[in-house]
């Protein structure tokens, strides 16, 4: 790679370098930078305090709690969830692995609005799951469970794609050489396995929380619009933009534009750190 990319920089000619600077440049100002600053340009247009009274509305202040709440739920899961895949698929062989395989990109593949329309029709209260968890009062469908759930169809992929590659490259060799002096499975884990895999983990884990803060096609779905119960922040925008409260959509926009900022920083700082820790390996 190093090779064909100096053999690039010696042939082509440097005005090839500068047009290609120039066009992702301009597609990244006008499809990603404006449209951000105008954003916040936007929510802070009629100034500080109704942006802060926008944001401390009942309505987008449960909003905000139900995003966080379902990221909290969400995150974790998957963290298990994932690491369970990863180590089915990259520690056993199995006949169908293939087909399962294929299948962990469904989420991938699958309109949001289907996965929420699956729900409902699983755990609505007229199917058959449905009414057997209503008789036990317990609601999935227009309820937290149910937002809870199409979250969790929708990023339980992340995770799970950055651990299985990583887990492929590096063999199970260690954990095998841990098991012969005599560690047990739980501490071959918690000494050999999951220090090996923590930044891919963690990047899973940061990409699935934005993608559990910002998702709205399933959550639209499965959450029923009901004000201050089952609105995310995303559903709150929308309901905020459709009702002319142009104030109040930004705000709560500009709150989750800010989560994905915060997102990308902490995506780029463990980047910064692997690369960083590889480097120090190399030299050693």
């Amino acid at each position: 790679m190093r090779t064909v990319s100096q053999s690039h920089k010696a042939t082509e000619p440097k005005w090839v370098q500068y047009s290609l600077i120039g066009v992702v440049c301009l597609f990244l100002l006008v499809m990603l930078i404006i449209p951000l600053i105008s954003i916040f340009t936007e929510a802070l247009n009629k100034g500080l305090d109704l942006y802060w009274a926008a944001l401390n509305d009942p309505d987008a202040l449960a909003a905000i709690k139900l995003t966080l709440l379902t990221a909290a739920i969400v995150v974790p899961l998957n963290a298990v969830i994932g690491i369970a895949i990863a180590w089915l698929l990259t520690r056993y062989d199995f006949r169908g692995k293939q087909f399962f395989t294929t299948l962990l990109d469904l989420p991938f593949a699958v309109s949001p609005v289907v996965a929420g329309l699956m729900f409902v029709l699983l755990f609505g209260v007229n199917s058959y799951v449905g009414g057997w968890l209503e008789s036990y009062g317990i609601q999935v469908i227009f309820a937290v469970p149910g937002i809870v759930l199409a979250t969790l169809f929708v990023t339980f992929p992340f995770v799970a794609r950055e651990i299985i590659p990583l887990m492929q490259s590096q063999g199970d060799q260690e954990e095998q050489a841990a098991l012969i002096l005599g560690a047990s499975a739980w501490k071959i884990f918690w000494k050999v396995t999951l220090p090996n895999i923590k930044w891919a983990l963690l990047y899973g884990l940061i990409l699935t929380n934005a993608r559990a803060m910002g998702e709205f096609g399933a959550v639209s779905v499965v959450s029923g619009h009901i004000r201050g119960l089952t609105n995310t922040i995303p559903l709150q925008v929308e309901i905020l933009y459709n009702e002319y409260n142009f104030v109040g959509a930004f705000a709560c926009a500009s709150l989750l534009a800010f989560l994905a900022l915060l997102t990308l920083l902490l995506q780029h700082l463990l980047t910064y750190l692997q690369h960083r820790k590889d480097t120090i390996h190399l030299n050693k």
